[in-house]
């Protein structure tokens, strides 16, 4: 009597040992865990530099086409940002992006002579650009006085800036999930793509293929190991960012695992494109070479170190539907803005729509020998 074959000891033993295979090699925790949390550190630590720059957003009512308005806008240190709805240009606030929603008013006297209100809103948020804002308009304030009539005459009031109390965005708010995107973008295509190339080029895979361990066992058990060791070194940089540097997860645990989540999608995703790489190349020299087109352009147009906001709009766009776009962008709404995983419903559409696509590829292109 023939004894039935265990699909799952097998899975389990492939598994087991390619797990053990990652913790062979020292650069996989120095790459995935110490690398990161150098990125953290420095990244974290950086402030402004240079000649100070002060966005601002218009409010709506203001008027736009008097000359004091003219005025500000031509003043250098000023950037005025436009939104297409309040929702948007409230979340900067939020996040201190914004040193405040400026408003000018003009009106006439009975002699005739226009005078102006300035009003400034902003959120505690932007605590360290606020009165430094006031200050550039009351500089604004003096040149149109001294211009207008010679002489310091109250043609312009700025009121005082009305500060609305929020939770504080801090630097690491934005960085560390960039570093969980670069931590398992580079580490999961280099270990996938080297790891199952070594296998296929030794033969360990036509060995495999010949016994009765179902093919998708064999992906399912490299990769499951692969997996679990980059969710180990995301958890690592979670709880250090958290613990160290005061990361916020609004919702404590429950945003801790919505993150997980997260980047179990990325990860499933990257595990694809890592097997592409090392089904299409001849040589591993060619690996790195791949891995790199794919990842350094997401990695400086993701988000990653710094807001897609600063590139050109005709570029903002081809951001927006890069994956690692995605992922930055759902940790950073349920990290810090507390949303959760139900309201990532547009960036985890578009990570599902990038899987599908590479795994329709990767069936046409998986090599077994």
């Amino acid at each position: 009597m023939s004894q039935s074959y265990s699909q799952s000891k097998a899975l389990w033993a492939i598994t087991r040992a390619s797990f053990k295979a990652i913790f062979a090699h020292p650069s996989a925790i120095v790459f995935s865990v110490l690398f990161p949390i150098i990125f953290v550190l420095i990244f974290g630590a950086f402030g402004r530099g240079g000649t100070p720059v002060y966005r601002i957003a218009i409010a709506e009512g203001c008027d736009t086409t008097n000359v004091f308005f003219q005025s500000m806008k031509l003043n250098p240190q000023l950037r005025i940002i436009e939104y297409p709805d309040t929702i948007a240009r409230n979340k900067d606030l939020l996040k201190g992006r914004l040193s405040g929603v400026v408003c000018v008013k003009e009106t006439k006297d009975s002699s005739g002579v226009s005078r102006f209100s300035v009003d400034i809103n902003s959120t505690s948020a932007s605590n360290n650009t606020i009165d430094a804002l006031k200050g550039v308009l009351q500089f604004e304030a003096i040149k149109y006085e001294l211009r207008e009539s010679g002489s310091k005459m109250d043609h312009v009031l700025i009121s005082k800036p009305n500060v609305e109390e929020v939770r504080p965005y801090r630097q690491i708010d934005f960085v560390l999930p960039g570093q969980l995107g670069f931590s398992i973008l580079f580490s999961t295509l280099f270990g996938v793509a080297f790891t199952f190339y070594g296998l296929r080029e030794q033969l360990v895979l036509k060995r495999f293929y010949a016994t009765p361990v179902k093919k998708i066992n064999i992906l399912a058990g490299i990769g499951v190991s692969r997996l679990f060791f980059q969710l180990l070194s995301v958890i690592v940089l979670i709880l250090f960012g958290h613990f160290a540097l005061n990361f916020t997860l609004q919702h404590g645990v429950l945003t801790f695992f919505e993150i997980i989540a997260v980047t179990i999608v990325m990860l499933f995703l990257l595990m694809g494109v890592g097997l592409i790489f090392s089904s299409i190349v001849k040589t591993d020299t060619a690996i790195p070479l791949l891995i790199n087109l794919f990842g350094f352009p997401q990695m400086m147009l993701s988000g990653t170190f710094f807001p897609i906001e600063v590139f050109p709009k005709w570029l903002q766009e081809i951001c927006r539907v890069l994956p690692l776009t995605q992922y930055n962008d759902a940790v950073r709404k349920i990290s810090f803005e507390g949303q959760h995983i139900t309201d990532c419903a547009k960036q985890l559409g578009i990570l599902g729509i990038w899987m599908v696509l590479t795994y329709i590829i990767l069936v046409r292109v998986l090599k077994w020998e």
